[in-house]
């Protein structure tokens, strides 16, 4: 369990926060619970909206569908919601064929989930709104400031960003003490981790009742600080990089770059196969990111990295980056470029 800060109690409790010691209560708005220990027992936030049905997005609510949770998922496009519904569909199949699922939990988790392309209907009777749009700074602004305008006063508004400041979005809402960082790792229904991250305003109580979620879900929060890339990509972005720069530099091929790193250094999957597998449009932004808010060289993308997005050539989501994927199979072999 996690104590809710020194200072609280004096603050009133939202809708939708269950505290109490020792035992769980219900509190209506207004109802002044806190006191020094009080501590989160279960969040009982039972409606979700996950607005982006891309792959964080699509991963986001089969997690939470699959816990239990009425999900709404939000995108303006109706085929990318079908394509989200199908790729669920595909995951719970194979965790069907791995034993680790009934059939029928498969009908019940679908079933929870409800799509939408309107933001404001979608997240009107919401609890918690996890945003993952693409990691564009203005985008994600824009799509808070309609967050903040239709959802509950009581509802947290969360966001999936891998990279950009959780307190200059939250400045882009009259709540920003209830704006969050909730970075899932890619494929969601299978990494533990979730990032959490507080902004300048963020309060305890949002930060207890996310940390008590992430668990509910099965996952390990870890709570970081809101700076440039927060901890899980200002180590690994910087990584990626230096294996572009090493690549760019004819230090070593692609497959002998990532053969060192699995073989010497016990990762489970090389620098230049990860980033196909991240996106290398998502690495450039999150790199641009870095160098912006630290003005640092070391952060400067790749020159290589930077004409491989322009190209179009962004990994596995084309079928081509350093290494070009076979549709049907996702079968893998080092990019005609790279062999020339």
């Amino acid at each position: 369990m996690t104590n809710v800060g020194f200072g609280m109690h004096n603050r009133a409790c939202p809708a939708g926060f269950y505290l109490s010691p020792p035992t769980l209560q219900v509190c209506s708005p207004g109802t002044a619970i806190f006191n020094t220990f009080a501590t989160v027992k279960s969040t009982r936030m039972k409606k979700i909206a996950v607005i982006g049905a891309g792959t964080m997005g699509n991963g986001i609510a089969h997690v939470f569908a699959m816990n239990g949770y009425a999900v709404h998922l939000i995108d303006i496009s109706e085929s990318a919601l079908q394509k989200a519904l199908a790729t669920i569909g595909k995951n719970l199949d194979r965790m069907i064929a791995k034993g680790k699922l009934e059939e029928t939990a498969k009908t019940e988790t679908l079933d929870r989930i409800t799509t939408m392309t309107a933001i404001a209907e979608g997240v009107a009777d919401r609890d918690l709104i996890v945003e993952a749009a693409t990691e564009n700074p203005d985008l994600k602004r824009k799509i808070f400031q309609e967050m903040d305008t239709h959802a509950p006063a009581h509802a947290i508004l969360a966001t999936n960003t891998s990279s950009i400041s959780i307190t200059w979005i939250a400045a882009a809402t009259k709540r920003p003490d209830q704006v969050i960082g909730m970075h899932f790792m890619n494929p969601v229904p299978v990494m533990k981790l979730v990032e959490v991250i507080r902004g300048y305003a963020t309060s305890d109580t949002v930060t207890s009742t996310i940390m008590t979620l992430s668990k509910e879900l099965g996952k390990t929060p870890v709570e970081v600080n809101d700076y440039p890339g927060f901890v899980a990509n200002r180590i690994l972005m910087p990584m990626i990089n230096e294996a572009i720069e090493t690549l760019f530099e004819g230090v070593g091929g692609v497959e002998e770059i990532d053969q060192v790193m699995k073989l010497g250094m016990a990762h489970p999957m090389g620098p230049l196969q990860l980033a196909d597998f991240i996106g290398l449009d998502v690495c450039l932004s999150i790199l641009q990111v870095l160098h912006d808010g630290f003005g640092r060289p070391k952060y400067a993308p790749c020159p290589l990295l930077v004409n491989m997005v322009a190209a179009g050539k962004l990994g596995v989501k084309t079928g081509e980056g350093f290494y070009r994927y076979d549709p049907a199979t996702r079968e893998k072999e080092v990019a005609p470029f790279f062999t020339r």
